[in-house]
């Protein structure tokens, strides 16, 4: 009896803590497998979203993949976005199908994030950024004013560098967040004599000095932080080089109706050189592939019209195959690898390349076709050039700001 009072007296002095400890114990074996998944699930997403690992922003081609469908459609419309010139605006005049604003670009290996306006808008807080090239790198522009509407609204500021009524020149500002966003309107990159001007006849030769910069962005962008190439859609037409002063050749010239694109190489290796070449420039470049048009049945003064309702697949692409479209992506790839190479050596500079071409082949009813309109004139043309908005040059903005953020690390 004595014993068995020892033995209950012992076991009420035992500490309370020390049943807790084989419990503490036993859930800490059954959790930690789950909070380890939990934490590297958790970083994954992170990195997904800030592409900030070297998963992310190594193992992830985003240039290689097809289009899904998206029921939820694009985040503004004709009617909520006031920067949509009419020359884009497929549905204000009449276009009747809405199945082409249902889908996604999906890369293969990876999910592309659908474009976040705030967090755009706080990477370039206090910054500037230029689009240089032609009405695609404006088409591109002008979806990037729509996608951010919907939490900052610009001040159109272009009165200040040039004539308020300057249809290719546009600059906006953003005083919420101090940043200044410009069309700087080359379509050749390279000086020219601007005949295009007062004619737009498309037959007489244009004057390209192919090795000098053309000065309305080369005198503008030496201090901006984001500079976008594009171009190629005028080195179709009539063309005569020259380089130290001199005519060194033609095209479409003397008879001869083929392409040439000796012009279109030097025009992309002068730009870069020039930009590699700014002392002042520590910001970051990219540059556009080149963007497909899509005419069938013709010529676009033939006839030639692109009146599809729905992406094609990669198996399809030789239907709607532009002529030259390899040969000038192929161009751009090789004098953006070089110029890549010629600036290692200055750290602070970094080019970038937004490999739209393949996607984009694969949109022929992402255009405006018999919808479009003449950019200053109210004249109805058939457009497989430029892209709807919304439509699929929405992408490329999404492109843009996840390669924007990989690039802050």
């Amino acid at each position: 009896m004595e014993l068995f009072k020892c033995k209950y007296a012992s076991t009420t002095t035992i500490p309370k803590g020390l049943f807790l400890l084989p419990v503490t114990v036993l859930l800490i074996v059954l959790l930690l497998p789950l909070i380890r998944n939990l934490n590297q699930s958790s970083s994954k997403l992170y990195a997904s979203i800030l592409g900030t690992t070297e998963e992310t922003t190594t193992r992830c081609n985003l240039f290689s993949g097809k289009w899904v469908p998206y029921p939820k459609g694009p985040s503004y419309s004709n009617e909520t976005c006031p920067f949509i010139t009419d020359r884009q605006n497929c549905l204000m005049h009449g276009r009747p199908d809405r199945e082409f604003l249902k889908w996604r670009w999906k890369p293969d290996e990876c999910d592309l994030p659908l474009f976040d306006a705030t967090q755009f808008m706080k990477l370039v807080r206090g910054k500037s950024m230029a689009f240089v090239g032609d009405s695609i790198g404006r088409n591109q522009m002008e979806s990037l004013l729509c996608l951010l509407n919907s939490v900052a609204h610009p001040e159109d500021i272009t009165g200040r560098y040039t004539s308020k009524t300057d249809i290719y020149f546009k600059w906006w500002f953003y005083a919420d967040y101090n940043f200044t966003l410009t069309i700087l309107w080359s379509p050749f990159l390279v000086k020219s004599t601007k005949t295009y001007l007062n004619d737009s006849s498309f037959y007489n030769a244009e004057k390209l000095y192919l090795d000098e910069a053309d000065k309305a962005w080369a005198s503008q962008i030496e201090k901006f932080d984001y500079v976008i190439f594009s171009g190629g859609q005028w080195f179709f037409r009539p063309l005569t080089f020259y380089e130290n002063g001199q005519v060194v050749g033609c095209q479409k010239c003397q008879n001869n109706t083929e392409l040439d694109f000796y012009g279109y190489r030097k025009a992309f290796r002068t730009a870069f050189r020039t930009i590699r070449n700014m002392k002042g420039f520590k910001g970051l470049a990219f540059v556009v592939t080149h963007s497909p048009n899509h005419f069938e049945n013709g010529a676009w003064n033939e006839g030639g019209g692109c009146n599809r309702t729905r992406p094609i697949t990669k198996e399809e692409k030789m239907q709607v195959h532009p002529y030259g479209l390899e040969t000038l992506h192929q161009i751009q790839m090789e004098e953006f690898k070089a110029s890549e190479e010629e600036a290692k050596d200055k750290k602070s500079l970094n080019f970038r390349m937004i490999d739209i071409t393949d996607a984009m082949l694969m949109r022929p009813d992402g255009h405006p076709d018999r919808y479009g309109h003449a950019l200053d004139k109210n004249v109805t043309v058939n457009d497989c050039v430029h892209w709807c908005m919304p439509g699929p040059v929405d992408a490329w903005n999404e492109i843009l700001l996840y390669m924007m953020k990989v690039d802050r690390g």
